[in-house]
Parts: C-alpha cells; structure tokens; sequence
C-alpha cells in the first residue's frame, strides 16, 4: 500500500470518531505497510515519509484530552514496531507521545501495554550507527526514576504529594508504576546494562531507596531466577553488600535485607561458589543487624529550609544521630580506598530495627557451621577467611562479640536444629560442589521459613488440628511475618510483628470494618489507648495527620511553615512505615509464590505416593488373582501337555511312516535319475573319446609324416658328414707320410722354408677344420633341437597312448609298432649324435693341440711325433 493510502486512512480515523472495524482496517493497512517495507529496497525512505504524516496528523489533531486518538497512534506505532529504529522511538516518539502516555491514567490497558513495549523495545534494540543513544536513553528512564517519579524517601515529594489532587496522585502514581515496569521488563532482557546502570545511580547515596524498592521488584520477577548468576558476578552485589554493611538508615537496610534475603535461596541453586565466597560479607552483615540500635526522636521537628533529616543530622544534630551498630558508639569512620558514601537518616521519626529473622534462618539453613563458628569468635572468622574491615580499624575494635552473642541467643533458642550442624562441618559447608543442585529455590526459602520454632509449631498444629474447627485461624495466624526481630529491644508495632497470645485471639470484624472505614474517609479519628511507640507520633487530642487534601495549604513553604511538628514526625513515620509495609507485602507475595510452588511440588509428591500405594494394593490384588489363575491354568496345561503327548506321539509314528515310504519311493527315484544321467554321462564321453582319438591318430599321423621328411631333408648332410671324416682320415695319413719324409730329408738349411711351408698348410687346415667344426656344430645343435623335438612328440605320444588304451586290438598293435619304430630311429639317432659328439671332442683337441705347437714354434718332427699317441 502507498504511502498516500495509508495517510488517507490514518487522517479518517482520526479525523472521525474511531471504531473497532475502521481501526482493524487501518492496523490491517499497516502490517501491509510493514511487509511492503520489507521486500523494498529501501524501506528508510517509506517508513520516514510515514513518520512524518504521522507527527503532522498528531500535531493537528491529538490534543491533551484526545485520548481516543492516542490509542490509535500508540496501535499504529505498535505494528510499525518491526520497522521503527531506537533512535526515532527515543528521539521522535517518546517526548511526545510515549511519556505522556505513561504519565495518563485515563489511557486503556492495550494502549499503556503499547506505549511501554515500545520504550522497551527502544532500550533494548542496538544501533550500531548510534549506541550511546540507546545507552543514555536507559540512563535516562532509570533518572527519571530516581528523580522525577515520586520518591517515598524524600520530605519534599511528601509534602508535594500532600498539595497534590487525586487525579495528580494518580498521574505520578501511574508514572512511578509504569517506569518500574519498563525499567524491570528492559532489565530482564539486558541485565547487565540494567545492572551496570543501578551501579552506577547507586554512588548517589539519596537515590539508594529507590533504586532498592527497583532492585526489590526486579529480584521478585520469575525469570530472574535464569539470571541470578549474572548478578552474582556484578559489581551492583557489591554495592548492594556495602549499603547493608555500612549505611545508617533502617529503612534502606530493611528492604535491602529484603533483596538479599531473596537472593540467597537464588544463588544457592545458580551460583554457590559466588555465594560461598561472599559468606563473610553476609555474617558481618548479620553482626551489624543484630546489634542495630533503635533510634527515638524526642523533639520532631522540620526544620525551616532544611531538605530533609539526614541533612539535619549531616549538620550535627544531636536528636538525628545514628549509633554505631557494632559497638555502640558514633559512626567509624570508612576506609579512603573504599570509596564508599555513606547513607544517614532518611526519616526524622522513631525506627525500629532491621528484622534479622529471616536473613539468619537464611544462613542458618545454608551455612549452619560457619554461622555457629562465626558467632562463638566474629572477628577470629573475618580474619581467618581474610575478610578485610571496610572501616579504618581493625575487626576487634569494631565488633562487639559479647553484644553479638547476647543479640543472637534469642535467635538460636527460636530455631530448630538443623541437621546439618550435626552431620557436617563448616570447611566441608565451603568445598562441597553444587550442595543445592538438586534443589529448587521455592524449597530452599520454604524451608529456611520453616526452621523458626512457631511456624513449625504452626505447621504442626494446623496438621494435627480439625479442618472444620479451624479454617479461619490459619490464616489469622499465618498473617504473623517471618521478620522477627531482636525481643530485647521494642520495634515500632507493625503488622509484621504482632505477638501471638498464647489462646486463640479475638477479632472484632465490626470494629475492624469501622476502623478502615474512618481512616479511608479522612475524618478526624482519635487514637484510644495508644503504646509506647506510637504515642510520640500521634498525641491525643484532635490533631490528626489525615486531612483532606483541601485542609492543606497550596504553597509548599506556607505548608512547611504552618506544619505542625507532631504532623511533620507522624507523617515521616507513617512514610515509614508505608515503605516498610509495602516492602513486607511484596516479600510475602515473593514468598506466598515461592511456598505455592514447593506446597504444588509437595502435594504432586503425596498424590504420586498414594497413588502409587493404590496402584501397589492393586497390584498385589491382581498379583494374587493373577497367581491363583496361574496354578488353574497350570493345571489346565498338564492336561493339555498328556493330551498332546499322546497325540504327538501317534503323530510321530504316523508321520515316521510316511517318511519311511517318501524315503523310499526318494531312493528309488534318485536310483532312476542317476542311472539316466551315468548313460548319458557315459555316451557323451564315449563320444567324446572317439573323437579324441581321432583326433589323435590324425596329430600322430602328422608327426610321423613330418619326422619322415625331416630325416630325408638331413639325410644328405649326414652323408657328407661321413664322406669329410674319410677325408679327414686320408689327410691325416697324408700328413703323417708328409711328414716322415720331411724329417728325413729335410736338412737343417731348408728347416725355415720347410717350417714356412708348414704353418702355410696348417693355417690352411685350420681353417679348413674351423669351417667344418661350424658346419658339424650346426649340425649337433640341429639334431639336438631335432632330438628334444622327438622327445617332445614320444612323451606326447605317450600321453596320447595312455589316453587311447581303450582301443581296438588291432589299432594299438599298429600304433605299438609305428611306437617301436620311431623309438628305434630315436636311439639310433642318438647314438649318432653321441658319435659326432666324440668325433667333434677330438677335433677340438687336435685343434687345440696344434694351436699350441703354432704358439710354440715347435718343428715338424715334434708334431709327427706326437700324432700317433692321438
């Protein structure tokens, strides 16, 4: 949808007077608007176009009583939400629309919900092209906070609070409201810039009681649970402990307590260590409570142009001065290196102490031997766990051990034992892993409840009770708070102290009934029969602090001037006790929470173990009918099992016999089918055979033939074979005659020309021989390969011959004969061979021999001499 379209249907709507269906039209328009921008390639140009038809259509036509309008621009806003950047929520949007929504009471549910998932989503969202703006908007939603939402704490917003109509009271009471909760959801999705920024406001020591009452209600959120161990790593831990340890004001301390009190079942499931390692810093803080000094006023008084009672008591007021909680004595002064400024007095009024009751079944439930060591030697177990004193003396000088036992007497005798006191010891406490691993923090805080002596007599005496006879006192009695104080000392009566009488007590409905009735009218009541501690802040007679708004002067300074002091003092009280009631109430939704979900756990326990003892009855009974059919169906078996012998047994011969007979007719068969194939097997070898022997007969016809030929083609060699060897013999004798004719005639002139002539005719027969040596080498290679060939065929002929013995008479006689036959010409062939094997022997030695009478020179004589011994 365009730009044009969209702007069209907003200026309609608001234009007009608005209803459901035109204002689902528009919504519809711009989800598509959204979509559109989405699959645009640029989405910034469309949604800036829009963002300016938008601030026009608001500047023209939203007025400060047009909150129908409104609704529709924070409904628009909502689903632009996808599309809408931090720095055009926090820039544009928020001083001139999101702010005064949340400051409007008038605005509906849906729409305020808009407004503040808005601003959530600004603080949350990262800009990468502007991160300190996000940065300094969450800086600047927790200042808002702290300065300009309504301060329960400062004298001033007490006053103004007083001035101001119902309507303006509801304004800031919606303010407060709405930014606790933005703060809180924002703090839940980024805790540690919500913690870094709490850390931050909390060096400003006026701003502590706030940002605790912020901090209380953060800690009691159910998904805080998932991000305790990032607490426990943070600096704001810190902070929040040295408030605790070193802060004068009561009311900081108790809701303070209040957090940790919170936090320690927290931290015992998702951070022991961090807890262990912080032990000491929490038995201080126990010291420091247990030993709080009460403080009474005997002269209230709002002095004119004084802020508040802790200024007065910062001047030297000698009625605002806190005592010391450790040793009685004024403030101890604070290590420089700390860094620390301390908190005084918040309320000029009587205050009572810090309740220690539940913060000691705390650490009395998760470290009772380091509790019991701690308290037998305070400043011997800082020291040993090298604690260092956050004051400028040492732990010695600033315990009071005797007051710190006194003090802790009455604690101890109001709590039961705890076992692990018995069967542990306080170094195993600390290097233990994971102790409460397997627990939950709703049983770890119902539990720690649990170890005050009255509420297990509570416990006890509602199980043993009737439910009948006391269903209504219950909750009288569970109405008593676990914030149990020190009994030495007398707190300002609260709800959350009341003592139990030891009889049931009586409550009169009419008179409570006409009591609240008065007191929300804002008539003037008369206090009968006041205590101790309230009759210094309401005095007898007509003066009351509840006059109606009108009663009140307009002008502040007027007010401060025609003030009356017991007013002033009662009004700071009731503060007081407001914060602290309030503070009470949120603990013990936090805990009422807390018990529901380790009382569902419990009771899931007993309804799985009764029915699992129904389930165990049922099946013991079915256990015993099951065995009871067990033994009729055993012997129904039995029966069974003799019936079915007998009838296996018939089977088995029957069947015995059929496969006696199918074993037969199988033999004969296999018999016929192997008869069959042993026939046809045997005349398909016949066959085959006669085949073979064909063939062999034509392969050894071909042998013999080829044989045959290859004699007759060597027949002529070794016939001139034999024609040289005779004319070898006839030389030889020659040579001889030669020779001998030669030695007798020959004279020793002619030995030269004779010699001469010699070696001419040696080298003649030399080479004559060397020429026929080749040829008869030739000649012996030929008839061995001719040999080996033979020998070949025979030993394959042999084969063939032991193949074919099964042929007729007639053929092997033939073939026995041709066999002779050829064997004959081999032996013959052979002993040929061997003949020009010796023959060629003698030619190599004569050849031999007449090298070496060449090589020697030797005469002719010698040679003929030596022929005849050849």
């Amino acid at each position: 949808m365009s730009i044009t379209a969209l702007s069209h249907q907003v200026r309609i709507i608001l234009e007009e007077a608005p209803d459901d269906a035109r204002l689902e039209q528009v919504l519809q328009a711009v989800d598509d608007f959204v979509r559109e921008c989405a699959a645009s390639k640029e989405p910034d140009v469309l949604l800036f176009q829009l963002e300016e038809e938008l601030q026009s259509f608001h500047s023209d036509t939203i007025t400060h009583n047009s909150l129908q309008y409104t609704e529709v621009l924070l409904a628009i806003l909502f689903r632009l939400r996808p599309l809408l950047t931090s720095i055009s929520l926090i820039s544009t949007w928020f001083d001139l629309v999101l702010r005064p929504a949340l400051r409007e009471p008038r605005l509906s549910t849906p729409a305020a919900n808009h407004a503040k998932e808005l601003i959530i989503s600004a603080a949350v969202k990262t800009d990468e092209k502007y991160p300190e703006k996000v940065a300094n908007f969450r800086r600047r939603l927790l200042d808002l906070y702290v300065l300009d939402a309504y301060n329960e704490g400062s004298g001033d917003d007490l006053l103004e609070w007083a001035e101001l109509d119902q309507e303006q009271r509801e304004k800031r009471s919606l303010w407060k409201f709405n930014l606790e909760d933005v703060l809180v959801k924002s703090g839940l999705r980024q805790p540690q810039d919500f913690m870094s920024a709490i850390n931050h406001s909390f060096a400003t020591p006026s701003s502590r009681l706030q940002l605790l009452i912020l901090l209380n209600r953060y800690t009691s959120e159910p998904s805080f649970q998932s991000l305790a161990a990032a607490l426990a790593d943070h600096l704001l831990l810190d902070s929040l402990l040295n408030s605790l340890l070193l802060d004068n004001s009561s009311t900081v301390c108790t809701i303070g307590l209040t957090v940790i009190v919170k936090l320690l079942p927290i931290f015992a499931v998702k951070a022991s260590e961090k807890l262990k390692m912080m032990l000491p810093r929490l038995l201080a803080i126990l010291a420091r409570i247990i030993c709080w000094k009460e403080r009474s006023v005997s002269k209230p008084a709002f002095e004119e142009g004084a802020e508040d009672t802790d200024e007065s008591s910062a001047n030297g007021d000698a009625q605002g001065l806190a005592y010391n909680e450790f040793t009685a004595s004024c403030n101890l002064p604070l290590r420089p290196e700390l860094g620390w400024e301390r908190l005084e007095l918040m309320f000029n009024a009587a205050s009572s102490t810090p309740p220690p009751g539940i913060y000691f079944s705390c650490l009395y439930y998760l470290f009772p031997c380091n509790l019991l060591r701690f308290l037998r030697g305070p400043s011997a177990y800082l020291n040993d766990r090298q604690y260092e004193s956050p004051f400028s003396i040492s732990w010695e000088d600033a315990l009071d051990e005797d007051n710190i036992r006194s003090k802790s007497e009455s604690l101890l005798r109001g709590r039961i034992v705890n076992a692990r006191v018995i069967w542990g010891n306080w170094r195993k406490e600390l290097t233990e892993p994971d102790t409460w691993a397997n627990y939950s923090v709703s049983r770890i805080a119902s539990e720690c409840t649990m170890l005050d002596v009255r509420n297990t007599a509570l416990g006890s005496k509602q199980f043993c009770a009737d439910t009948a006879s006391t269903a209504a006192e219950p909750s009288l009695l569970e109405s008593t708070t676990i914030f149990d104080g020190d009994t030495s000392t007398a707190p300002t009566p609260h709800p959350g102290h009341v003592e139990l009488p030891t009889v049931k007590p009586h409550v009169s409905l009419e008179s409570m009934i006409t009591a609240s009735v008065a007191l929300k009218s804002n008539l003037d009541v008369e206090i009968e029969a006041p205590t101790a501690a309230w009759s210094s802040l309401f005095p007898t007679g007509s003066n009351s602090p509840t006059k109606r708004p009108s009663d009140i002067p307009s002008e502040p300074n007027t007010y401060n001037e025609q003030l009356p002091s017991h007013v002033a003092q009662a009004i700071s009280g009731l503060q007081r006790e407001v914060l602290l009631l309030r503070n009470e109430l949120n603990f013990e939704l936090w805990l009422s929470r807390e018990n529901v979900k380790h009382i569902g756990r419990l009771y899931q326990d007993k309804i799985l173990s009764k029915n699992a003892e129904v389930e165990q009855q049922g099946l013991f009974n079915k256990l015993r009918h099951y065995r009871a059919e067990v033994q009729r169906l055993d012997r129904q078996l039995r029966d069974h099992r003799e019936q079915s012998s007998s009838a296996k047994n018939k089977y088995a011969d029957w069947n015995t016999e059929l496969q006696n007979k199918l074993k037969e007719f199988r033999e004969e068969k296999k018999l016929w089918v192997s008869e069959a194939a042993s026939l046809r097997t045997a005349e398909k070898e016949a066959q085959a055979l006669f085949a073979a022997q064909g063939q062999l007969l034509a392969d050894a016809v071909k042998q013999v033939f080829e044989l045959q030929t290859q004699r007759k083609e060597t027949q002529h060699k070794v016939d001139r074979l034999r024609d040289y060897e005779r004319q070898i013999d006839q030389h030889v004798r020659m040579q001889r005659l030669w020779d001998a004719d030669f030695q007798r005639f020959n004279d020793r002139a002619e030995e030269l020309q004779q010699l001469t002539t010699q070696f001419k005719q040696v080298e003649l027969h030399l080479e004559s021989y060397q020429k026929t040596f080749e040829q008869m080498s030739e000649d012996a290679r030929s008839h061995r390969r001719q040999n080996q060939a033979l020998e070949a065929r025979l030993s394959l002929l042999q084969k063939r011959c032991d193949a074919s013995r099964r042929l007729p008479e007639a053929e092997i006689a033939a073939f026995m004969e041709e066999k002779s036959e050829l064997a004959a010409t081999n032996a013959r062939l052979r002993e040929e061979n061997a003949d020009l094997k010796d023959e060629m022997g003698e030619m190599r030695a004569r050849m031999e021999l007449m090298k070496a009478q060449i090589d020697g020179h030797k005469g002719l004589i010698g040679e003929t001499r030596s022929m005849p011994a050849l």
